[in-house]
């Protein structure tokens, strides 16, 4: 990837079925919220004489600041090149809580040179105190399985997110109650996952009016546009999981462990991306990478949940971040900039990858096929 900014108009264009997705879930819990807001419709804000303009959105949560900062413009590998080694550290439940644990990773990526994924829950946007606004499927209203969060905690978490996505990480969907196993994400059907993908949508298009913080600045981004790809709980329900993805207009899903590293291959259209299982210990990181490096290249994703409020997690992500993300021939990138990657490359090439065994370092020159 080169150091430009992405091509505006790729990234503005409209996904298939996003719009049909959200109105599910407004349906289905949030009724009293506004219909989804026309991207180019809105109030405009008087920009500053130095900033771009800003369109405001819906109720005022978010807004169309332009194209997200710092974004590289994915390059096609020429003949006889190997393939950077991607690094992919990506964080659960980026709740701003006491521990302080979102503003922790968001400052060790950007210390590190690394643009990261955060997994963002709409329970995280959800005080408790209006839980009720929340519809399960298979559950009662205002249940998770996961506590929901005071009034200050949805504050932070907020900024959080906005100064994030200003620093070129992805927010993606982390889904919002967390339920696993039965009457979780493991039994529920494609309508099941529409409404928690469309409810979750909701609560971040619209979370001024879903927590009456009406005087907090709007998101700077468009979050119908920037969501492409999520990670279910307990990683769970992928065979009915992945046709309301589809509808949604998402690019991958992160829908398995493996300690086998492979180069992501497609299903009907949609990324793949495994999480690789270690035991979040910096030695084990190191491990996992130097066998890629050495082997495959295949893509490595480094996966933290910051939910439990440990921090030992964090701090193994953070020193694998400073170890990994200045070697030579190493890109720490989101889930979103690795999509833009592959979509990029011939896919002759990525299946000739993809064929390679766990051990087998690619040639470049049969992978480029020269």
């Amino acid at each position: 990837m080169s150091e430009h900014p992405s091509d505006p108009a790729a990234r503005m264009r409209p996904r298939r079925g996003a719009a049909a997705v959200l109105a599910l879930g407004v349906v289905a819990a949030l009724a009293f919220m506004p219909s989804v807001p026309d991207r180019h419709g809105g109030q405009a804000a008087p920009p500053a004489a130095d900033a771009p303009a800003v369109t405001v959105l819906g109720d005022g949560s978010t807004s169309d600041t332009g194209p997200q900062p710092g974004q590289p413009t994915p390059v096609r590998l020429g003949p006889g090149e190997r393939p950077p080694q991607f690094v992919v550290f990506s964080f659960d439940s980026p709740a701003e809580g006491d521990g302080h644990l979102f503003s922790r990773a968001r400052g060790a990526a950007r210390a590190n040179g690394a643009d990261v994924t955060f997994f963002l829950r709409g329970v995280d946007l959800l005080p408790a105190s209006v839980r009720w606004q929340y519809q399960p499927p298979q559950h009662e209203v205002g249940a998770a399985a996961v506590p929901f969060p005071a009034d200050g905690e949805v504050r932070a978490t907020l900024q959080q997110v906005g100064r994030a996505w200003l620093d070129g990480d992805e927010i993606a969907d982390g889904f919002i109650g967390q339920f696993c196993g039965p009457k979780g994400g493991r039994d529920w059907s494609t309508a099941d996952w529409r409404s928690e993908i469309g409810q979750g949508y909701s609560m971040v298009n619209f979370w001024k009016t879903g927590t009456g913080f009406a005087d907090l600045p709007p998101l700077p981004f468009d979050y119908q546009t920037e969501l492409v790809g999520g990670r279910a709980p307990c990683l769970e329900g992928r065979e009915n999981l992945l046709p309301a993805e589809q509808d949604a207009g998402w690019r991958y899903d992160v829908g398995s462990r493996d300690d086998t590293a492979r180069w992501p291959a497609r299903t009907d259209g949609i990324w793949e991306f495994p999480l690789l299982a270690t035991d979040r210990t910096p030695q084990a990181y190191r491990s996992a990478f130097d066998r890629t490096y050495r082997g495959t290249r295949a893509p490595l994703v480094l996966d933290t949940d910051l939910g439990s409020g440990d921090d030992a997690g964090l701090q193994a992500a953070e020193a694998a971040m400073k170890d990994l993300c200045h070697r030579d021939g190493v890109r720490c990138v989101s889930f979103r900039q690795l999509a833009d990657w592959l979509d990029a490359q011939d896919p002759a090439v990525l299946a000739r990858l993809h064929t390679l065994a766990p051990t087998d370092a690619p040639d470049p020159a049969a992978v480029a096929g020269r």
